[in-house]
């Protein structure tokens, strides 16, 4: 081990909050293990055709029948919170949170109603509070912080790249406690028209690595995780999830969507990701990939694991339960990556009946020992992130173990 590592400060997570249209953390979490997916046909807007979709439906964020942006931030900042058993005021824990799409859904209906640029005081104060950045804010008045406020946007990349800055900010000494993640309310007019004229979208569900896979299918969603040093975490006596051993980002600069042919970015970003976490392939036992059910995402990312790894490392895709959430799916991958770490269980590849490739595909959830696990996220414009979480003791893990599973399996 080098002395860089050895100088790093141990990043730990605390706290998950996690929302889809499977439901909470620990409901979409007990759906997962049983093969459940949360993906319906669903025609949400009369002028579009029905899509195959992974809608929330819980009443408490629906604002005129549609998720709101604001109350899905809320709710899942505050699942965080009350999981890491931690009160507000925060005045000193900083906040990361990103969005590719952000407020879209409500600009495209300010547009249709011909208030996006309008004059008046009140549309002024409605278009202030749709910019990009509004969940980060949304969160910082919510913990009512003092400490740095960040927002990430890096297409499918964005969940990653604000886990990595949350990081960055401990580090550095900034902050010894960061909120992080990534909220997404992609099901829009314009997003699905754009991605169905790209030929991107499924017509009948999600089957990642599937002879039979057709496209992406979008879904809502978010995850929040509270990242704290080991010291802060352990004098709290918090429960530990797992801890943050490194991460790697990359840029095809190639293509516009598709992924660089030859992988050999992505490959880089791998690479340099176990590197920095002081790991080999050898010690990976789970990866939790992009898998979006598209031909060439899934075909690019089984012929990087079959170069990279050499052993049969376990491989899913959870994108065939909860959808795809855009920015907001690697947050949400890492979080089934860590309680993947703190439970001893791998989430199955649901929608994969019949694999088009040679990877050791995890097709139904079993006990299994992990100590490290990879989480990917490869988005447009060629946006490679790569985080690798790693097993911290902590004493309540096998009391959680025996009640978790006691009630879900």
């Amino acid at each position: 081990m080098n002395s860089r590592v050895q100088n790093l400060k141990q990043v730990v997570v605390t706290g998950i909050g996690l929302r889809s249209c499977l439901g909470c953390l620990e409901d979409t979490w007990q759906s997962l293990l049983l093969g459940k997916s949360g993906i319906k046909l669903q025609q949400p807007f009369p002028e579009l055709p029905p899509y195959p979709l992974g809608l929330i439906t819980n009443k408490e964020i629906l604002q005129n029948d549609r998720v709101s942006f604001s109350l899905l931030t809320k709710a899942v900042v505050t699942d965080a919170l009350k999981d890491a058993r931690l009160n507000i005021p925060l005045s000193n824990c900083g906040v990361v949170i990103g969005s590719s799409r952000g407020c879209q859904a409500t600009w495209e209906d300010l547009l249709s109603q011909e208030q996006l640029f309008g004059s008046s005081e009140a549309q002024k104060i409605a278009w202030l509070e749709t910019l990009p950045h509004r969940g980060a804010l949304i969160t910082a008045s919510l913990i009512q912080t003092q400490a740095p406020v960040l927002s990430t946007m890096a297409a499918c990349a964005t969940g990653i790249h604000a886990i990595a800055r949350g990081y960055e900010l401990i580090q550095t000494g900034e902050c010894e406690r960061v909120i992080v993640g990534a909220i997404e309310t992609p099901v829009t007019r314009l997003t699905l028209a754009a991605f169905d004229k790209m030929g991107a979208l499924a017509k009948t569900g999600c089957y990642p690595f599937d002879f039979r896979r057709e496209g992406l299918v979008l879904g809502e969603g978010g995850a929040v995780l509270v990242l704290e040093t080991a010291e802060l975490a352990q004098s709290r006596e918090a429960h530990i999830y797992g801890e943050i051993a490194g991460f790697s980002f990359t840029c095809d600069a190639d293509h516009i969507s598709a992924p660089e042919l030859n992988g050999k970015s992505a490959a880089i970003a791998i690479k340099q990701c176990l590197e920095r976490s002081n790991l080999t392939a050898e010690y990976i036992d789970y990866i939790q990939v992009h898998g979006t059910s598209t031909k060439l995402n899934d075909r690019h990312e089984a012929e990087l694991i079959n170069y990279l790894f050499p052993h049969p490392v376990a491989v899913s895709s959870t994108k065939g339960a909860t959808g795809h959430t855009l920015g907001a799916s690697g947050a949400i991958g890492a979080a089934f990556c860590l309680m993947a770490l703190k439970y001893g269980y791998l989430p199955p590849c649901v929608g994969l009946e019949e694999p088009e490739f040679n990877l050791n595909f995890v097709t139904k959830s079993d006990r299994a020992a992990i100590k490290h696990a990879l989480c990917f996220s490869f988005g447009f414009g060629g946006q490679n992130a790569v985080i690798a979480l790693s097993q911290s003791i902590d004493t309540h893990t096998a009391e959680a173990i025996v009640i978790l599973h006691s009630t879900y399996l």
